[in-house]
C-alpha cells in the first residue's frame, strides 16, 4: 500500500485554536504555537493551520499568526482561510506557509485555481472542499461554501474534477455529517473522490478512533489523513497511530 501522511488540523478563531461538531459548537483547544511545535515533535508529517470564521467575517487570514506558527514549524505548513486572490495568497505564502488552501473564493471565482496554479504551481494549491449529503444529486453529495453554511447544488465529486483539471494539486474534502462526531471519516465521500482524482486527497472531518484512521487510508484510499480534536486534546498520540498503522499494512514512513 501507498505511504499516507499524517496532517494535524490547527482550526482557527480569534488567534486560538477551536474544535467544533458539524462545523459549530466551538471549544478552545490551545494556543496555535504550543500546538503546532508539539506536533512537530510528536511526529506529524503536515500541518494544517484554517482560519474558520475569514471567509465569513469578510477578512483576511490572520497573517500574524501564520508567521508565528511558520517560526516554530519544520514540516509542511498548509494555511487556509479568507484567500480570495493572487495577492491574498503570496501574502500568506511570504508569511511562512508551504502551501495555501483555498475553498469559498475558488467556488465562487473557479478561474482563481487557474491562476494559483499558474502563478505558483499546483503543488502550492489545495482545494478545500466543504460537502454535506444530498441524495438529488449524482454522488450523493454537495459542495457547501461560507464556513458548511452555504449549499451551492454543486456535486461535490465533479466539483473536485473540475479543481483538479484547473489546477488543483491537493483536494480535501470534509464532510459536515461526520465533523468533530469522531464517529469516523465519510468512507463514500472520500472514496468517490480519491477514484475521480490523480492528485493527492486528504481526508477530513470525523476521525475518533485508530481504526478511522486505518479506514480512511484502505478504504477511502486517502493519502493524507487529517485530523484535530482527537490529536489536540490527547485521545490519540500521533507516534502510537503511526505504530497501528502499519502494523495493519499502511505505511507512515
Amino acid at each position: 500500500m501507498k505511504k499516507v501522511l499524517i496532517m494535524p488540523c490547527l482550526d482557527m478563531k480569534n488567534g486560538r485554536v477551536v474544535k467544533g461538531i458539524h462545523f459549530v459548537d466551538l471549544r478552545d483547544a490551545g494556543d496555535p504555537v504550543e500546538c503546532a511545535r508539539i506536533y512537530c515533535e510528536n511526529g506529524a508529517d503536515e500541518l494544517a493551520f484554517l482560519d474558520i470564521t475569514a471567509t465569513i467575517d469578510k477578512r483576511k487570514t490572520t497573517l500574524e499568526a501564520v508567521r508565528r506558527v511558520a517560526q516554530v514549524t519544520t514540516i509542511p505548513f498548509t494555511v487556509g482561510g479568507g484567500i480570495a486572490s493572487i495577492a491574498d495568497a503570496e501574502e500568506v505564502l511570504t508569511a511562512g506557509a508551504d502551501r495555501i488552501s483555498i475553498s469559498s473564493a475558488a467556488f465562487r471565482n473557479p478561474g482563481l485555481i487557474d491562476q494559483a496554479a499558474s502563478k505558483f504551481g499546483s503543488s502550492k494549491l489545495v482545494v478545500a472542499i466543504d460537502v454535506d449529503r444530498n441524495p438529488s444529486l449524482a454522488s450523493g453529495y454537495e459542495v457547501y461554501i461560507d464556513g458548511g453554511s452555504t449549499p451551492t447544488g454543486k456535486d461535490a465529486i465533479a466539483w473536485a474534477r473540475e479543481a483538479e483539471t484547473r489546477g488543483a494539486g491537493y483536494i480535501l474534502p470534509t464532510s459536515k455529517a461526520c465533523d468533530g462526531a469522531k464517529t469516523g471519516y465519510d468512507i463514500p465521500l472520500i472514496a468517490g473522490i480519491s477514484e475521480a482524482v490523480k492528485v493527492p486527497v486528504i481526508a477530513s472531518g470525523g476521525a475518533g478512533t485508530m481504526e478511522h484512521f486505518l479506514e480512511a487510508a484502505r478504504d477511502g484510499k486517502a493519502d493524507i489523513l487529517l485530523a484535530a480534536s482527537v490529536f489536540h486534546f490527547g485521545e490519540i498520540n500521533i507516534l502510537d497511530l503511526k505504530k497501528y498503522l502499519n502494523e495493519k499494512g499502511v505505511r507512515t514512513n
